[in-house]
């Protein structure tokens, strides 16, 4: 009982303790913190990366892919067995996309990826990343009238608005014929120069209030007249971004093959967090991709965006383009003429609840041959960045946990100076009958309580910001002006965090095994002081 009455009156009235207790309170707070975000990182992007690829992927070497994916489904259906939930066919190649914004030409450089619409959404998470209600029951490739999501869902009900969308679809593209006839007709009527009208939007509006405003002496002149001009009568607006053929369209009532490209090629997040949109669904692009002969040529489409993939890795979001599986292969060359069949260069296969990745991998790796195909996890597909995180995390903590060890020293330092200033008490204790192991006991016993003090204090504080984290982050920027965390790196407005019991627990335990093992030493030099010796100059 003595003992835990000494280390009592110890923590209570010794203030030197208070910086040992404020040390480890800080270094376990700290570790918790850390932690609970980088596992909410972590959990994001892998949710991400899983969201968009299947769990096993199936594919061949080449480009131009394998003929008849049924018997191959089938095959691996037979290879598998239970363990299969659902496959869907893809073709995916490299290709540029281009389209126009204020008369000039944007090309990037894009993943064209077929998708089969009825099977793709049951493989993966992609129907979830559609902007509009209706293609996330399920994926059309028509155009819409109307009814995208005007609002993030990555900001909650508070999210950033997004009122680009509210008229994007068949609203969009018919007012934007409407405009481009209304403008041709204004320059006729002036007599000047015809010009695209993402050239003059400005120019358009004054226009129409004041019938003297002159063409701008720069204009480009397509070699339209007044005449022409006036009896070509339906004007489309669209015909700048398509090749030349023989059916004229009516843009206002038509649309090409419909394309859902990732958000981020289609807009960028300024420093508010506000998507501005360079294109929408309505609008008209361009691809230009291999065909499938050897050797390959390119050969160029156009499509008409029906609506955007929004994953939230900018990885994907400004690299990946989906159109009809049927489409791609047809303009690729990729259907045998004689039997009709289609090749595809992979397939997507989703697993039974419970089912192995490594083992049904592996089972599909023998049953096929190597040299003709590859087949791979998704954890698989993205090794080096899910193995770079969880090095970044094991470096991190080891970091941090060099915190808590500086606590210890400190605890170590107090620990000797308390056995020198109190010799003369430990020899009265000795005297009067305690035990070497009773000394040490409350040495032990100091340390055990600064650990166990410091731990709690700190796992409840570490605990409080980060279930907070986002309003402290809100405070911060509210009174320093600057943003903390930035969407436009990060494609979602609230840090996240995920609290794991388990790190939790081995951190107060690594916390109390240090204050702990720092009051070793002095116990031990404590318990070995001989009365006689301790009470020599008293």
């Amino acid at each position: 009982m003595y003992k835990l009455l000494l280390c009592w009156r110890y923590l209570r009235t010794r203030w030197i303790a208070l910086a040992s207790v404020v040390s480890v309170t800080l270094g376990v707070a700290t570790m918790i913190v850390v932690n609970a975000v980088m596992a909410g990182f972590s959990h994001e992007m892998q949710s991400r990366i899983h969201g968009i690829l299947s769990d096993i992927v199936f594919e061949s070497h080449s480009l131009s892919g394998f003929q008849d994916p049924a018997w191959h489904m089938e095959e691996i259906r037979r290879a598998a067995g239970d363990d299969i939930a659902g496959m869907t066919p893809t073709v995916a190649v490299p290709a540029m996309l281009s389209f126009q914004v204020r008369g000039q030409w944007i090309t990037r450089q894009v993943m064209f990826i077929g998708i089969d619409a009825a099977t793709h959404a049951a493989v993966s998470d992609f129907g979830d990343f559609l902007q509009h209600p209706s293609n996330r029951q399920q994926l059309s490739f028509d155009l819409r009238e109307g009814g995208y999501d005007t609002q993030v869902d990555a900001g909650g009900e508070n999210g950033p608005l997004r009122p680009a969308l509210e008229n994007a679809g068949w609203p969009h593209r018919r007012d934007r014929v409407e405009q481009e006839k209304i403008w041709r007709e204004q320059q006729a009527r002036l007599g000047g120069p015809v010009r695209p009208l993402d050239q003059q939007v400005d120019a358009v509006l004054a226009a129409t209030e004041d019938q003297t405003v002159p063409p701008p002496a720069d204009a480009p002149d397509f070699g339209d007249d007044d005449d022409s001009v006036a009896a070509a009568g339906p004007i489309d607006p669209f015909k700048a971004a398509r090749p030349d053929e023989g059916h004229t369209m009516d843009p206002s009532t038509e649309q090409f093959t419909g394309i859902v490209p990732g958000i981020g090629l289609a807009s960028f997040r300024d420093r508010l967090g506000v998507d501005r949109f360079l294109m929408l669904p309505g609008d008209d692009v361009k691809v230009t991709f291999p065909t499938a002969g050897t050797p390959p040529k390119a050969v160029s489409n156009t499509f008409t965006v029906v609506d955007f993939y929004e994953s939230k890795m900018s990885e994907y979001d400004s690299n990946f383009v989906f159109v009809p599986l049927e489409d791609l292969q047809r303009m690729r060359g990729m259907i045998e003429p004689e039997t009709g069949i289609g090749s595809v260069n992979s397939i997507q296969i989703k697993l039974a609840e419970g089912a192995d990745l490594d083992t049904v991998r592996d089972t599909l790796r023998k049953a096929f041959p190597p040299e003709l195909y590859a087949v791979s996890t998704w954890r698989d597909k993205q090794g080096p960045l899910l193995s770079a995180v969880d090095m970044e995390m094991a470096v991190l903590n080891i970091l941090l946990f060099l915190i808590v060890a500086v606590a210890g020293f400190g605890i170590l330092a107090i620990f000797f100076m308390i056995v020198v200033e109190k010799t003369r008490d430990i020899g009265i204790l000795k005297a009067i009958g305690a035990g070497s192991s009773g000394i040490a006991g409350i040495f032990l016993g100091y340390g055990l309580a600064l650990g166990l003090v410091g731990g709690g204090v700190g796992m409840a504080l570490g605990l409080a910001i980060t279930w907070n984290i986002n309003t402290i982050r809100q405070g911060v920027e509210w009174w320093t002006g600057q943003r903390v965390f930035d969407p436009s790196i990060y494609y979602f407005f609230n840090i996240p965090t995920i609290v794991d019991p388990f790190t939790i627990s081995w951190i107060i335990a690594g916390a109390v095994g240090i204050a702990v093992g720092a009051s070793v030493l002095p116990a031990f030099r404590a318990a070995r002081l001989h009365p006689v010796e301790a009470l020599r100059h008293e």
